[in-house]
């Protein structure tokens, strides 16, 4: 296309230049650093090690009394350099007790009596546990400590009832049930906070080992067990059709029903026997989780993730065929998810062996699985199962710190939910959706609550700060990159990123780095604008002068963030050419740059336009001649 104008970029250097900088650390990631288990290339450092838990256990469910039970082996490593004097146990169910903290009040049916311990052992020694004043994180100090790089083993058989009113867990409906966050998990030791001790609450998310699971879940005739990790025994527990059946889906590109409404109802799913034992298996991974019904519809198909290598991934859904409607269609969304994912953003093939979309009420991420509701509009269902099996990749694949740094796996999930949004919907319905529930919200909420930096720990922002912060102005800072760097370089930097840090448990300072050495470039100036200060999106034009054949303007950032945007002309026959400039223009001075456009046209007006990164004051984006 001829250009209509020429261009010329003066950045006007003062008080607000910027050189390459080191960036903020608080005293505890500088002693990480310093001690070489983490190094500032980006990658692990020399002294790296995280710890592992090898986990047999055995669950019963019993719908009758809605009680879940278990008893667990862990083989717990300790691999760091410390001795473990105490071990941090974490149950993430007793956020149901009616003494543990919320974000808010809840109704009578969320509450339970939490975690029972019946018996608790370290290296076949009984320990004396009462776990009926613990909160989310208990604590049991040990006989003899646990010396480094030494192992110990914990039993445990306890037993918790299911939450009535369903949230991430609980019962779905009399018959169905989310079982999450089963099990008592000894919690993180890492490198640079030592225990995680903190309090979970209902809007926290999670921090877990990458652990290796077997596991059973026990239960009654004609219910339906869906769970991470690998199908060990279908022939056991499946009547012969039905296992076929799931057989023949993990090869089809198409959709196979597993189990109908009626085989269900006429108990012609599973064996015919009072209990059932469901045998799962799951290797270095953070999680495993399970849900099951005895009268939800099972479909299932599958698709290759990996074309070098040909590996397919199952793509399944059980979901109650008479208000489930939204997920007639989930195995199609899994499948396109799942390729999609793989082969574009973030262009790494799927981790797993499978991925199962369960109908709930969380619209929330596990292992292998998501637990998603029915919305009644199809396009928004697949937008949401789109975001939850994007999380697959952050935290699953990378062990994120979500309590502590939310933004660091639920803004790459916004990020991809948008990149295939645009896909399978368009640009514009891909930008409207996130204008509207990712940034508008935000950036009409002028309080001081929405300018917090993006870098302050997830668990120490409130109210809306938190989402702003966690989904929206990370996503958008990650776009930002990609525009910046191009798509080329920023995928290379991204899978340096993730290949030097899946299965181990990476903090901002370790995407900076990695980020930084992937590029090839010190990005700095980028991250520090955009994670430690107080900006927020709002550009501006300022002095403005048309003369014979020449404009110059000065665009000023106002909100301070380092945004792409377009630069709008148009002449007085109508006609607009769009100027696009990167993030990069920010670089020497992120508040202002003076640009002269040469032209024999006569011009008309100049405009900004943001894009999804909203303006807080649009109507100074546009200088109109006179």
């Amino acid at each position: 296309m001829k250009k209509l104008f020429s261009i010329a970029m003066l950045v006007v250097v003062g008080c607000y230049q910027l050189s390459a900088q080191e960036l903020y650390m608080p005293r505890n990631i500088k002693a990480a650093y310093q001690k070489g288990t983490r190094s500032m290339n980006g990658n692990p450092g020399a002294n790296y090690w995280q710890n592992h838990g090898r986990y047999t256990m055995d669950i019963k469910v019993d719908a009758e009394s809605k009680v879940v039970s278990g008893q667990e082996e862990i083989v717990y490593s300790n691999n760091s350099s410390d001795t473990l004097k105490t071990l941090a146990i974490r149950f993430v169910n007793n956020l149901h007790k009616p003494t543990s903290p919320r974000g808010g009040a809840v109704s009578e049916d969320f509450l339970t009596t939490g975690l029972n311990i019946s018996s608790f052992s370290v290296d076949g020694e009984t320990y004396k546990v009462d776990s009926k004043n613990w909160g989310t994180v208990g604590n049991v100090r040990l006989k003899k400590p646990l010396n480094p790089k030494s192992k110990t083993t914990v039993k445990i058989s306890w037993d918790y009832p299911l939450s009535k009113e369903s949230g991430r867990e609980g019962q779905i409906d009399p018959n169905s049930f989310f079982v999450a966050y089963s099990y008592p998990r000894i919690s993180v030791y890492d490198d640079y906070n030592g225990w995680d001790r903190i309090p979970h609450t209902d809007r926290a998310e999670f921090y877990n080992d990458f652990n290796d699971y077997v596991f059973s879940v026990k239960a009654p005739k004609n219910y339906v067990v869906y769970a991470t990790g690998d199908f060990l025994n279908p022939d056991e527990v499946l009547q012969p059709e039905i296992s076929a059946r799931l057989k023949k889906s993990y090869n089809t590109d198409g959709v196979v029903n597993i189990a109908t409404a009626d085989e269900l109802k006429n108990g012609k799913v599973t064996a015919q026997k009072d209990w059932n034992t469901w045998k799962f298996k799951a290797d270095h991974i953070p999680d495993v989780t399970f849900a099951l019904s005895n009268h939800y519809v099972w479909d299932g198909g599958s698709v290759v993730v990996d074309a070098k290598t040909g590996r397919r991934a199952s793509a399944q859904a059980a979901y109650n065929p008479t208000t489930g409607k939204d997920f007639l269609n989930s195995v199609k969304y899994n499948i396109n998810a799942l390729a999609w994912f793989s082969n574009n953003w973030p262009g790494i093939p799927y981790p797993y062996a499978k991925s199962i979309a369960f109908q709930g009420f969380a619209d929330m991420e596990y292992p292998m699985m998501v637990n998603d509701s029915n919305f009644g509009d199809p396009v928004f269902a697949q937008l949401v199962q789109d975001h939850e099996v994007a999380h697959t990749y952050f935290p699953f694949f990378m062990g994120i710190n979500e309590t502590r740094y939310a933004y660091m796996d639920e803004g790459w999930a916004t990020t991809f939910e948008y990149l295939i949004g645009i896909a399978e919907h368009g640009k514009q319905a891909a930008d409207n959706f996130y204008k509207k529930f990712r940034v508008n919200s935000y950036i009409n909420d002028k309080s001081a609550e929405e300018d917090q930096p993006v870098i302050s720990m997830s668990d120490q922002v409130s109210g809306a700060g938190y989402g702003n912060n966690s989904y929206g102005k990370a996503s958008l800072s990650y776009l930002a990159l990609k525009d910046m760097l191009g798509d080329d370089l920023f995928k290379k930097a991204l899978h340096h990123y993730m290949n030097t840090w899946n299965g181990k448990h990476p903090i901002p300072w370790d995407y900076f780095n990695s980020m930084n050495t992937g590029s090839g470039q010190n990005l700095n100036w980028f991250f520090q604008n955009w994670f430690f200060t107080n900006n927020y999106l709002d550009l501006a034009i300022g002095k403005t002068e048309i003369s014979s054949g020449k404009a110059t303007f000065v665009i000023k950032n106002i909100g301070g963030f380092a945004i792409p945007f377009d630069i709008l002309v148009t002449d007085t026959e109508g006609k607009t050419e769009t100027i696009h400039k990167t993030p990069a223009v920010w670089k020497v001075n992120q508040k202002e740059f003076t640009m002269t456009i040469t032209t024999n046209r006569k011009i008309k007006s100049i405009a900004l336009d943001n894009g999804i990164y909203v303006d807080a004051t649009p109507n100074d984006n546009v200088y109109t001649v006179r």
